[in-house]
């Protein structure tokens, strides 16, 4: 790499540095070549700045690594920038095999960010909840740390433990916690036949097979006499976006389910096949915050094709392809490079799905509800409140009873 091109990565990335702490903004998309020389020119004097008259001499290397990081994660989520060390322990952490936590993790605030928990898993029997926030894992905080490193760190040996340390709302201090890792499996689909002949189909994520699983529930609430359908994906993080473009595909026999695209990625788009469509039967979609990727793709699908009705809080929204590229010291960048987009050209990882029909979480830990349309039992969901109310199940109720079955 030249001197010329050294400096200037250091000089843009010292400056979105010193921009992040005074509360700037850089805008990285220059709308033209003299916007960008423009740039350049702020970030050199930046350096230049920095060099001269900071307090004592700096550490460039420690901050430009530092700085880094910032400049990758102020593009999304999920690109990252990891150092030679950080790259070589990422490419021989291999996933394949390896427990987990059992836990969607994504990046939000700058720190780790529990997006769903897997029911049953370990960080489910750790007491780890839905929208917490890991402060640090193992000592070190996340937000020194890129996306790839922190779900590679939680990688590990089945009956290893890791201790993080946990902020919540409700809790003044970091609470520390130690979950043992384990093989931990999305679980499968539950379903239940409802008042007034709505069939309900819980679904807490789309790894390799669930459409198949999806589709095999609906055909049987069909034989049972099913009028109305209700899929319930909240909660429903992570898995294939294939997966969700085939269950989406169940519902619908026309119109785009989703386009893949990105700047130099050409537009793939995904279509309704007609001989996949299994159902006319009216449906109503459950999502909320932890409703992410594939699941999301199913709901802004089922929602913008005007085929159902998308009931709960906004979801999480994530939903791109990235790219892993070895720079010649030995980092390595991963980028996203194409993202999933909604029918209607909304980015679904820019702004989720929002229901047409809101209403807040009462509680995340909704599971699979009673006849007349309540919340789980105590039983079914570690001591439920019995008198707690699953308003937003009740209003997807509601919204079926008012929709003509077409038969």
């Amino acid at each position: 790499m030249s001197t010329k091109l050294k400096v200037t990565i250091l000089a843009s990335s010292l400056a979105i540095l010193l921009f992040t702490f005074v509360g700037g903004f850089v805008n990285v998309r220059a709308s033209s070549n003299d916007g960008a020389y423009r740039q350049l020119s702020v970030y050199s004097e930046v350096l230049s700045r920095i060099r001269g008259d900071y307090v004592e001499e700096p550490n460039i290397s420690g901050v430009t690594e530092g700085a880094l990081h910032g400049l990758l994660e102020s593009l999304d989520a999920n690109s990252s920038y990891l150092s030679a060390p950080e790259y070589k322990r990422y490419k021989a952490m291999k996933p394949e095999g390896k427990a987990d936590i059992g836990a969607f993790v994504s990046k939000r605030f700058g720190y780790a960010d529990i997006v769903a928990v897997i029911p049953g898993g370990p960080a489910d029997k750790a007491g780890i909840e839905n929208g917490d926030i890991l402060e640090s894992i193992e000592n070190k905080s996340t937000h020194d740390m890129s996306l790839a490193e922190i779900r590679s760190t939680l990688l590990g040996d089945t009956g290893t433990t890791v201790t993080v340390s946990v902020v919540r709302p409700r809790k003044a201090e970091p609470q520390k916690i130690v979950i043992t890792r384990d093989m931990a499996a999305i679980p499968a689909a539950t379903d239940k036949m409802m008042a007034d002949n709505v069939g309900y189909i819980k679904v807490e994520g789309f790894p390799h097979g669930k459409s198949e699983e999806i589709e095999a529930k609906i055909r049987e609430m069909q034989k049972q006499g099913a009028k109305k359908l209700l899929l319930d994906l909240r909660n429903a993080a992570g898995g294939e976006e294939s997966e969700g473009i085939a269950t989406a595909n169940l519902f619908l026999d026309h119109g785009t389910i989703t386009y893949l695209q990105g700047q130099k990625y050409p537009r793939q788009a995904f279509n309704a096949d007609p001989a996949k469509d299994i159902t006319k039967l009216p449906v109503a979609v459950l999502v909320n915050r932890g409703t992410a990727g594939p699941a999301e793709v199913v709901a802004a699908a089922i929602l913008e094709n005007a085929r159902g009705d998308v009931v709960g809080d906004k979801t999480f929204g994530d939903g791109s392809v990235q790219k892993t590229i070895e720079m010649r010291d030995g980092a390595g960048l991963i980028l996203s490079v194409a993202k999933y987009y909604s029918p209607g050209g909304k980015s679904i990882q820019d702004v989720a799905v929002t229901p047409n029909v809101q209403i807040a979480d009462v509680d995340d830990d909704t599971g699979l509800p009673d006849e007349d349309g309540g919340a789980a039992t105590p039983e079914e969901k570690n001591a439920k409140p019995k008198n707690s109310v699953d308003e937003q199940l009740n209003k997807a109720l509601e919204v079926l009873k008012n929709r003509e079955s077409k038969g």
